[in-house]
């Protein structure tokens, strides 16, 4: 790979891997972000964007923190994609892959517990207060209108910003989206309130960076 190629992995959203995925597990995590992904000759295309095949970089990509890289850039298709789709595909990419992000030059770590954020719940319509408290262990107190803690998980009901392709199946029967943030230390135990309100509620539990989450233990990082 020549210099040039070296430089242009620096200039967007990039997640830079241990080791190279097989092009199969590369096609089924972006399509757990945008259900709707394709294979185009070595790339994938999802909804704005094009993943890149990955190609071996240099360790100083992320300043010497892998002793191997693989990157996979993460590239506008068109216009800018909506709501950051870009890079948090690449930041979600690089942690369920056990490596870490790059963007224009900022080097971080995806699986870095200080970070805010948690999994979320995705709903066609806002649920009643009644509705969602049911679902939550222990006591529930309410902080205001549309916030409560039980059971040390801290529950925010807020309008879903923009309409992640993740969500795409619920968008033809909503004009506006539900999202239920949920925040604590016990990812497990998020992930699994998470799905409970899914199922029950007829939504999609996603993770921080809106892919999907099939179990509870998706939220958790792979051993590197």
């Amino acid at each position: 790979m020549g210099w040039m190629a070296k430089r242009r992995l620096r200039t967007g959203p990039t997640a830079a891997l241990p080791a190279k995925p097989a092009r199969a597990d590369l096609l089924r995590l972006v399509s757990l972000a945008d259900p709707g992904a394709r294979e185009d000759g070595d790339d994938i295309v999802a909804t704005d964007v094009r993943v890149h095949a990955p190609v071996e970089a240099e360790p100083a990509l992320v300043g010497g923190e892998l002793e191997t890289v693989w990157a996979c850039r993460v590239t506008a298709e068109g216009p800018l994609p909506i709501d950051y789709f870009d890079r948090y595909l690449a930041e979600g990419l690089a942690f369920r892959l056990g490596g870490l992000s790059v963007c224009r030059g900022e080097v971080e770590d995806p699986a870095d517990e200080s970070r805010p954020g948690g999994p979320a719940v995705i709903l066609p319509v806002r649920p009643a207060t009644e509705e969602l408290t049911e679902l939550l262990e222990g006591e529930v107190e309410q902080e205001e209108e549309f916030a409560f803690t039980a059971g040390g998980v801290r529950v925010l009901v807020v309008p879903q910003k923009g309409q992640p392709p993740a969500a795409s199946d619920l968008v033809p029967f909503a004009a506006e989206l539900t999202a239920v943030e949920l925040r604590g230390d016990d990812q497990v135990k998020l992930g699994a309130l998470a799905l409970s309100i899914a199922e029950s509620l007829n939504g999609v539990a996603v993770d921080r960076w809106r892919f999907r989450i099939d179990k509870a233990e998706d939220l958790l990082p792979p051993t590197r």
